[in-house]
């Protein structure tokens, strides 16, 4: 695990040296919010839309801006660059053990996610969006932001370590938007139409949406904050699954 911390640290000074990485992965989710918002807000007034729990639109559309936020990694760029520069191969030749190679960025990733969806949630506070959970339900909702976060970058961490191609691994993310759109991301799933919503409710990234949205429209509903945790619980471990075997046998 010591190694992991240092290779964390280290993953977080590349961050910081590298604010251009970061500051769209705030920009456009907060855009997107904006846009998806004056386009919306008029249809779903807060005072007379049951699904808005007396919030405005915007509190129904925070947790697509945090999912994409979360989705916005740059670590498995950086391993990229870590490979194609030669110290990936270094590192391989130390007795660090392989699982920290994978749990050094993963944990460097949820720091980073913790802290962008924490501003993202203060930025728009000053919007008047509340989370209706409390402080028990602001820390729920941050800690699976950033647990999606570090299991979406443990998958492009695994394609960035079988293609070793930068072009490869930024293609590879542009999965994403697909499992986004094919959310309840402007309504309520019942409101979909029958197609749209078979497809929502076999994707994962449903349930997490919304357990981040029970959470800021709602007081703690366990049942949809136990379905979102309950994902992100099971893809995580079988991308660690995925991520050591393929680190394992990297030649």
């Amino acid at each position: 695990m010591t190694h992991a911390l240092v290779l964390a640290r280290r993953a977080l000074r590349e961050g910081i040296r590298t604010p251009e990485a970061i500051l769209p992965t705030l920009f456009i989710p907060l855009f997107f919010l904006v846009v998806n918002v004056g386009q919306a807000a008029k249809i779903f007034p807060g005072s007379s839309t049951a699904f808005l729990h007396g919030q405005g639109y915007g509190a129904f559309q925070l947790p697509n801006s945090m999912l994409l936020a979360a989705s916005f990694g740059s670590a498995a760029l950086f391993l990229v660059e870590d490979i194609e520069g030669g110290y990936f191969d270094k590192l391989r030749a130390t007795p660090v053990s392989r699982s920290a190679l994978v749990l050094g960025r993963l944990l460097a990733e949820g720091v980073k996610t913790l802290l962008l969806a924490a501003l993202i949630v203060a930025v728009s506070l000053a919007f008047g969006i509340r989370v209706a959970s409390g402080v028990g339900g602001f820390v729920l909702l941050i800690l699976l932001t950033a647990l999606w976060g570090v299991v979406y970058a443990g998958f492009m961490q695994v394609i960035a370590l079988k293609t070793r191609s930068a072009a490869a691994t930024n293609s590879a993310g542009l999965i994403f938007f697909p499992l986004l759109f094919l959310t309840p991301n402007f309504v309520p799933r019942r409101l979909l139409t029958r197609p749209m919503e078979i497809a929502a409710t076999v994707n994962p990234v449903t349930y997490v949406m919304e357990a981040m949205r029970s959470l800021i429209l709602q007081d703690i509903v366990w049942s949809s904050v136990l379905y979102g945790y309950a994902v992100v619980a099971a893809a995580g471990a079988l991308m660690l699954l995925v991520s050591v075997r393929v680190i394992r046998n990297y030649d």
